[in-house]
């Protein structure tokens, strides 16, 4: 008979989960499963409820990701109003992804992944988090509260607050970029260039520690994401493209609004969160990964052909040696992604406060219900973000789709998590540092569950080894 673990929630990552780890008669892990448990139901309640509405109520699904829900529920609205936004709107809007991935990647790297990168997936639990960061390295700690610090800032400056803004609207934003708060904007910027500099130096520094890790979290897949027409990193509006693993184009630029033609979503009995799959790689098989792709920060970094700014592309360059030149296979390396869409983010920040239009007054086209669907699409930090509304003519949803990032990557996490327990676990006999390499696992991806799933409070971590007769012979318990 089957033998079950369970690590329940995962600890470090946004929302709440648990993990099975299901042993077979030899105490070998067959497999392993990520849950998520709970149930919001947001593609249901807002049906009823009017298209200028849902960027209000979507950016609260998440306090994490108000600013990615935000802008894939306007670009919907703008569909189904059938406008081009003004200019000067499209580049504030661009500010405004842009300095969602600082703040959300900072909070990734420094926040939930450093206390295991800096201070090792065996160090005491008590203090491996980001208080024990601050112990050993005071400095680093205080440099990366203050780098998410920054993109909170920017969004702030732009929207008036930091999370569940009401800025972004059908048709552009509601107020324009004033001289005062651009000139405020890049006197934030070089100390966030500084602070990327030395994150960088540290995780690069940090490789040659985690080889056997890096190993295990490799594997083929897709990737998946936008970039630009001409093939470039992109993060708000571009053609969705997947690869190969080993770089080889599928598909090389799809509309947005033909993402079903591509995209399927199964389910499982066990897990609210879908599972995406590349339709024409299925049927939909989890076991065998049919159709699985990875999308974020590392499956951006490999379909794109350039990323657009100078200091982006020159770690672009070292961040690909560490494939075949081409794609990055390791989910491991997700961290070293991150960084590098900080600099990228910075840089565009930088270029785009510098162009003359930037602070004109006209940020608001004006229309009724010219579509009856409309589909908007972004590069949130996590991911692709899909939002796909219907409407009848008087604007009130009918149907709507949302694909978060967490989701694409869904049967990439479940791979990830089942080669590291196939490595480190061997029957009962588990450390807490084992289990704390599974639940990196998921960390790699920085999922939040948040956006399709919400728990209240805060859980133990309890860790159950069953034996064959049903009785638990082993239990581990994390306050």
């Amino acid at each position: 008979m089957e033998r079950k673990l369970h690590i329940e929630p995962i600890t470090r990552i946004e929302g709440h989960a648990k993990v099975s780890i299901y042993l077979d008669e030899t105490g070998e892990v067959s497999e392993a499963r990520m849950h998520v448990v709970e149930f919001r139901a947001f593609e249901k309640f807002c049906i009823g409820r009017t298209f200028y509405e849902m960027p209000g109520i979507t950016n609260r699904i998440c306090g994490i990701c108000p600013t990615s829900h935000a802008l894939a529920s306007v670009k919907a609205g703008d569909a189904i109003m059938g406008v081009g936004i003004p200019p000067a709107a499209e580049k504030l809007r661009r500010i405004f992804n842009w300095a969602q991935y600082v703040q959300s990647h900072a909070l990734s790297f420094f926040h939930l992944s450093a206390p295991d990168l800096l201070l090792g997936f065996d160090h005491d639990p008590a203090t491996r988090n980001v208080m024990g960061l601050i112990q050993k390295f005071p400095d680093v700690a205080r440099k990366g509260v203050r780098l998410r610090g920054i993109g909170q800032e920017i969004i702030r400056i732009l929207a008036d607050r930091s999370i569940h803004q009401a800025w972004a609207v059908p048709g552009g934003v509601r107020q324009p970029l004033t001289t005062e708060k651009r000139d405020a904007i890049r006197e934030l910027l070089p100390e966030a260039f500084a602070t990327v500099d030395l994150a960088l130096e540290l995780l690069k520094g940090s490789f040659e520690q985690f080889a056997t890790d890096v190993e295990i979290y490799d594997f083929p897949s897709l990737f998946a994401g936008l970039v630009t027409r001409e093939g470039g990193l992109e993060h708000y509006d571009g053609l969705l493209r997947f690869c190969d693993a080993d770089g080889g184009i599928i598909e090389p630029g799809v509309a947005n609004d033909r993402y079903r033609d591509y995209i399927e979503e199964a389910s499982e009995n066990w897990s609210y969160l879908k599972f995406p799959y590349f339709k024409s790689h299925g049927p939909y098989n989890r076991a065998e990964g049919a159709g699985m792709y990875r999308v974020g920060p590392l499956a951006r970094l490999n379909i794109c052909d350039f990323a657009g700014t100078p200091l982006a592309d020159a770690e672009l360059a070292r961040f690909r040696a560490l494939g075949n030149g081409r794609t990055v296979t390791s989910s491991f390396h997700y961290h070293y992604a991150r960084l590098i869409e900080i600099l990228f983010a910075l840089e565009k920040i930088r270029q785009t406060l510098d162009d003359p239009d930037i602070t004109d007054d006209w940020v608001r086209a004006e229309a009724g219900v010219n579509r009856l669907r409309g589909i908007g699409m972004v590069e949130a930090p996590r991911g692709t973000l899909i939002h796909d509304y219907s409407v009848d003519r008087n604007g009130l949803i009918t149907d709507v789709n949302l694909i978060v990032s967490t989701g694409h990557n869904n049967l990439a996490m479940n791979r990830t998590i089942s080669g590291i327990a196939k490595r480190y676990i061997k029957g009962d006999k588990v450390s807490e540092g084992m289990l704390n390499r599974v639940e990196h696992g998921i960390r790699a991806y920085d999922p939040c569950l948040s956006c399709s799933t919400h728990a209240l409070g805060a859980m133990p971590l309890r860790i159950t080894i069953v034996g064959p007769d049903g009785e638990t012979i082993r239990e581990l318990v994390r306050d």
